[in-house]
């Protein structure tokens, strides 16, 4: 799969990995539920909020736009 097609989910489970970081630990950081990344990464929630977004981006050391792509 290209990066281009690549969805929200996909490229935060990339760059969570690339941290050496799990789910729990990454919600906790960003301030989310548990689920919400589970469900974001599985492709469940498709569309994440803004917010959501932003604090999962802070939490990964990470623009919005490097999740966005």
């Amino acid at each position: 799969m290209s990066k281009n097609n690549s969805s929200i989910g996909e490229i935060i489970r990339k760059y969570r990995l690339q941290k050496g970081i799990s789910q729990d630990k990454l919600s906790k950081a960003a301030d989310v539920a548990f689920h919400t990344i589970v469900k974001i990464e599985s492709g469940d929630t498709p569309n994440p909020t803004i917010d959501t977004v932003k604090k999962i981006a802070a939490a990964l050391g990470v623009s919005v736009d490097e999740l966005l792509k």
